[in-house]
């Protein structure tokens, strides 16, 4: 909240459908939607019931259950590049445990990420880029020690001779290309398609594993992804909380000969007590289920491209299906540079505008509204005319 001119965050009593209630008693229409996983809504019916069965079975066994099966097979038939899946309980485990696989398969150290793409707290991702085409990573956080990003390479997004050049210079010791497809933490920056192209590749060129971070992008742009949306399969997916419905639950997944590695059938170890939570697969499988309907994904683009119409004439709105953002800067947005020329103080000023006539949107120039089903035509109007009064 400091970042939009504010000191305190406002706290939630309970949402319901498109909107949040806070313990004061204002009520918001709310489009960050706990950023992102929540594309039936708040309180959505047929996910609450479902985590109340699962709890009258019991809340965590700490073994095997028949709704991870389930929910891994509904994952691995949407996404195209998983044969087979794990479950973890955060994004941030899944990257973790992604980046450790693929330094295991390839039997080397180095990572190439992006700047402005986040692939949650892990120590060797939290690094920003410097100065040049690429840059070894720097720690972006005190905790994390320099010799621990010292494998991390950074690169700007979007800019194929960079990757190129980087994997010219460090190639033989490369383990792991990871990417959001769709940036959704510098704000909506989707890739450009001959950038994914490219980076399929130059992996594939040097036995680097491509890695897609899809913890926002994964059943919400497509249900099969981002990569379902742009034709490129990468060799591992992270997948966020929408697996598990908006509770915590996350994975990671991709070719057989890979996953195998993984313990206990394979020598990379990872585990988890409530990996695979019962709750959380029970909401997982009551959300991804009604996905398969061709209509979800036609009416969240219809409702994202109204949302998109309203917000043109106020600053540079860039979308990905149920995905966008307001840019306060009228020049396209290809890659974390880009973004950060961006007005922030105007942003704030049109948070605090916003908040103040009941319409909440990420406290952040550099996040996404997120669309949801329980997003209508009364909500998306009512956000754009308030956006429209902003001076």
């Amino acid at each position: 909240m400091r970042a939009v001119g504010l000191d305190e965050p406002f706290f939630v009593r309970r949402g319901d459908g498109a909107y949040l209630e806070d313990v004061d008693g204002n009520r918001y229409v709310d489009w960050v939607m706990s950023w992102g996983p929540l594309l039936f809504g708040h309180a959505d019916g047929d996910t609450i019931e479902a985590v109340r069965a699962a709890a009258e079975r019991g809340t965590s066994f700490g073994a095997p259950t028949e709704a991870e099966v389930e929910l891994a097979a509904e994952i691995v038939d949407a996404v195209p590049s998983v044969e087979k899946v794990r479950l973890v309980s955060s994004g941030t485990e899944a990257a973790m445990s992604a980046v450790r696989l693929a330094r295991a398969f390839t039997s080397r150290d180095r990572v190439l990420k992006f700047a402005g793409c986040y692939h949650g707290h892990v120590d060797a991702l939290l690094a920003n880029a410097g100065s040049g085409v690429a840059t070894l990573g720097l720690p972006s956080s005190p905790g994390v020690p320099t010799a621990v990003t010292s494998h991390t390479i950074v690169c700007k997004f979007n800019d194929v001779d960079a990757v190129a050049s980087t994997v010219a210079e460090f190639g033989e010791g490369l383990a792991a290309i990871i990417v959001e497809p769709v940036a959704g933490n510098m704000g909506v920056v989707p890739a450009e398609p001959d950038f994914l192209e490219a980076l399929r590749r130059l992996g594939a060129a040097t036995g680097a594993l491509l890695i897609f971070d899809e913890a926002i992008t994964g059943f919400r742009v497509a249900r099969g992804g981002a990569q379902e949306l742009f034709g490129v399969t990468p060799d591992l997916t992270i997948l966020g909380k929408i697996v598990g419905g908006g509770l915590p639950l996350a994975a990671f997944g991709g070719r057989a000969e890979i996953m195998d590695r993984l313990a206990p059938s394979g020598d990379v170890y990872q585990a988890g007590t409530l990996s695979g939570n019962p709750l959380a697969t029970a909401a997982g499988l009551a959300v991804l289920r009604r996905l398969r309907h061709p209509d979800v994904y036609r009416e969240l683009e219809r409702r994202g491209a109204r949302l998109e119409a309203g917000l043109l004439p106020h600053g540079r709105v860039q979308r990905v299906g149920a995905m966008a953002t307001l840019f306060m800067t009228d020049d396209p947005v290809r890659n974390f540079d880009d973004a950060q020329r961006s007005d922030t103080e105007r942003y704030g000023a049109l948070f605090r505008h916003l908040l103040e006539r009941g319409i909440y949107v990420a406290p952040s120039q550099f996040e996404a509204m997120f669309v949801s089903l329980a997003h209508g035509d009364e909500e998306i109007d009512r956000t754009i005319e308030a956006v429209g009064s902003f001076g």
